[in-house]
């Protein structure tokens, strides 16, 4: 792992960071496979207790996936293999046998609230904002594995209500909804954090294990929803969303 990344271990805790606060940690291709590979990390090694997530700096955890790589889907196949690596990437999370904890301070949308989903458990800063402004910006849409976890943790209604508005709900709001648990003062934030992250590292790991894979069996085998993301990902509404995030303009959908 390089600059765009931080890992290391501590006391028994995996401590990884994103770590490009200059754009709010927006994520890179290589940024989700460093996520995939310390998961994979914390997989064999048996002296990791707990994998604590968190963003650099304080004006985000994770602001979504960089607007750079979406240039890259020329068609189709692209666009279905984007989601396909990235639901690599956020199964492994998802199934990682210790207990993940995000600690999210300041924006955690799009990409970076799938990931911060994926984890088991979720701490906010007071700062924090969260949602998947995606009908406003770019015009793509989500996974269907990924409204699926949404809609696991705060119901179906709630999910259209954050993507249909396109708004971003602070952290109280979020707790409400049941995408965090907990919402921690900017000073005892990190503090915080450590000690959630070190009080599951010392419980009966195989208890935590059996419970995460017992809820990930409950939810019913689901199809990719390839039509869906290849619908969206290859309109001109999505090219126009990406031309005009870039240039700072509110698009001009027309639904093509």
């Amino acid at each position: 792992m390089n600059d765009v990344t931080l890992y290391e271990t501590r006391d028994g805790i995996a401590h990884f960071t994103f770590n490009r606060p200059q754009a709010r940690n927006a994520l890179t291709f290589e940024m989700y496979e460093h996520l995939r590979e310390a998961c994979e990390r914390a997989d064999a090694d048996r002296s990791i207790k707990a994998l604590l997530i968190s963003g650099a700096g304080d004006k985000a955890f994770a602001s979504g996936t960089d607007i750079a790589e979406f240039r890259a889907l020329r068609s189709a196949r692209d666009a279905v293999d984007y989601e396909i690596k990235i639901e690599r990437v956020l199964s492994t999370l998802e199934k990682c046998r210790v207990p993940t904890v995000a600690a999210i301070a300041g924006a955690c949308t799009g990409g970076g609230a799938a990931i911060a989903a994926c984890c088991d458990l979720r701490l906010a800063a007071a700062n924090a904002r969260f949602g998947f402004p995606i009908a406003r910006t770019l015009g793509n849409c989500l996974s269907v594995p990924n409204y699926a976890r949404l809609a696991a943790i705060m119901g179906a209604a709630r999910v259209k209500d954050l993507i249909f508005t396109a708004r971003l709900i602070d952290a109280e709001e979020a707790r409400l909804f049941g995408l965090v648990g907990e919402i921690v003062a900017p000073e005892a934030f990190s503090a915080r954090a450590e000690e959630l992250a070190r009080t599951v590292a010392g419980h009966a790991p195989l208890t935590l294990r059996a419970t995460k894979e017992a809820l990930l069996r409950l939810r019913p085998p689901m199809e990719t929803g390839e039509d869906l993301v290849v619908m969206c990902y290859r309109s001109a509404d999505f090219q126009e969303g990406m031309e005009a995030f870039l240039a700072k303009r509110p698009p001009q959908w027309r639904g093509e």
